[in-house]
Parts: C-alpha cells; structure tokens; sequence
C-alpha cells in the first residue's frame, strides 16, 4: 500500500430522503436517474456514492427492488469503480428486515449504521433500538459490509464505542459526522472539533454540513484531516440563491478545494484500501 496520509474520501449523496422535483428539479428519484448521476459523478472524482431510493411518488423508501435496479445499473458501467455506501434508513417506522436486506443482498463495500434514536426535524422519532443495533451490527459483520457510523449528535459516539467493546462493532470504525440536521448537532466548527476529539486512535471520519453549513464544515473537515461528503442529500444551493444543477457541481467544487488544501482525491481503489474493504 502506498502513502495515503494526503489522500482524501469524496462522498457524493446525491439523492437522499427529502429533496423532491418540486423544491429542486435537478435531484436524482429514481434509479436510472441516481445511476447516470453517480456515473457522472465518479467521471468527476467522486471516490464514494451514499444511495438513497424513493418510491414511485419519490417518497422515502427502503424498497429493494428500487435498491437493486439503482445498483444493478451502476454495476453494468464497467469502467465505474466507484465505492457504493447503501443507507439503512430510507424512511421512519420500517421493520428491521427492510432496513437490512438490500446490503445483505447486494453487498456494497458500507452501508449506514445510525447509533441511536432522535427527534428527526422536531416532527417524529428516528427511531434506531438498542436491539435493532446490535441486529444490524451482526448482520453487517456477517455480510461482509463495513458500517459507515452515523454521527448526529455526541451521545452516538459513545453508542459506539459500548457496541464495539461489545463486539457488535469491530475496529477500526469509520465515522459518519452529520451537522446541521434539526434535532442533531448544529453545524458548526467548534462542534466538529469536539467531535473529531472523542473518536479513538485509528479511526477513520468523514464530514458533512447540511444546508448553510456545508461549505464551513466542509472546509474544516479538510482543516482537522478529515474526509468530506456533498451532494443534494444535504444541500441544494450553489450558492445562495441558486439551485445547483447536478450533483457533479458539488463534486468538482469539492475536488478543487481539496487541490487547494494541498491534498489529492482519493480513487475508489485508494478508498477501499483506506476503509479496509
């Protein structure tokens, strides 16, 4: 292996669970569209795809036949490497088998492992049970699939490292900071430090800001060495009061400033040997 210290992971999330046609019209829904995005993507840089699916009203969805088609038509671009990060949690109130079975199924290299419940945007319960957990850290261990721990407030770090010392979780993990999101930690620089300061020696962390605080937490993910992620998941704005136009303008705005950091975008095939999968 190579030196990778100057290597960084760019995710792009390029569809997530509530950007629709009618706030924006460039988001991805469905799976020929999240495909072709994310092909593009990778064309761009992009090292890792965090995929959601909606249904066939573009609602939240955790329907593994969305899943497999979205994969299955990313997979048939034989040239595209890229690193395919599958969510767990398409929606509110599923049963553990939906949450489960399309990265049981499809093995991608990571699938989200959110470490604990919240009150999601002030309006419901995102409800991730002690026993769904310790469900879905087994099943991934069985699988073969690394969990991209999803970090939304700081209790969850501390989630994690009960069910690694249990053996739910193995080392080294890889973390997932979410900042922005109403009912979570807000997004701001001095959060992220104090995240970035619990997690162990060894581990490996990613970064992201929703809305208006995707660029400052971008920029300090690169400041404290971390990895980044962008995409219409988490913002949709360019700029302030513009729509981005496809998920490709965050990636390419992404990769510059890594350029300008001194640093270098990590390849699929770097991203795998950092994550170890």
């Amino acid at each position: 292996m190579g030196d990778l210290s100057n290597k960084v992971i760019l995710t792009v999330a390029t569809t997530g669970a509530w950007p629709t046609k009618e706030i924006t019209p460039y988001v991805p829904i469905q799976p020929p569209e999240i495909a072709e995005e994310v092909y593009a993507c990778w064309k761009a840089g992009a090292s890792m795809s965090h995929i959601h699916v909606r249904d066939d009203e573009a609602r939240a969805s955790m329907d593994y036949n969305k899943f497999e088609e979205t994969v299955r038509l990313i997979r048939a671009k034989k040239d595209c490497d890229i690193v395919l990060n599958l969510t767990t949690s398409g929606g509110i109130g599923l049963d553990d088998e939906m949450r489960i079975k399309p990265f049981k199924e499809l093995k991608p290299e990571l699938a989200s492992y959110d470490c604990g419940s919240m009150n999601w945007q002030n309006n419901c319960v995102f409800e991730n049970s002690p026993a769904f957990l310790e469900k879905l850290g087994n099943t991934l261990q069985e699988a073969g699939v690394k969990p991209e721990i999803e970090i939304f407030d700081v209790g969850m770090i501390y989630n994690a490292l009960y069910y690694l010392k249990k053996g739910v979780l193995k080392a080294p993990l890889h973390f997932q900071f979410v900042l922005g999101a109403a009912g979570g930690m807000t997004a701001t620089v001095d959060n992220l430090v104090y995240l970035k300061n619990l997690i162990p020696e060894g581990c490996t962390w990613s970064a992201l800001g929703i809305g208006k605080g995707h660029l400052p937490i971008l920029y300090t993910a690169l400041a404290l060495g971390g990895n980044i992620r962008v995409g219409m998941e988490d913002n949709i704005m360019y700029s302030k009061g513009e729509l981005a136009k496809s998920n490709v303008e965050f990636v390419e705005r992404a990769k510059r400033i890594i350029h300008e950091f001194g640093k270098e975008v990590a390849t699929p095939e770097e991203t795998r040997q950092i994550l170890g999968v």
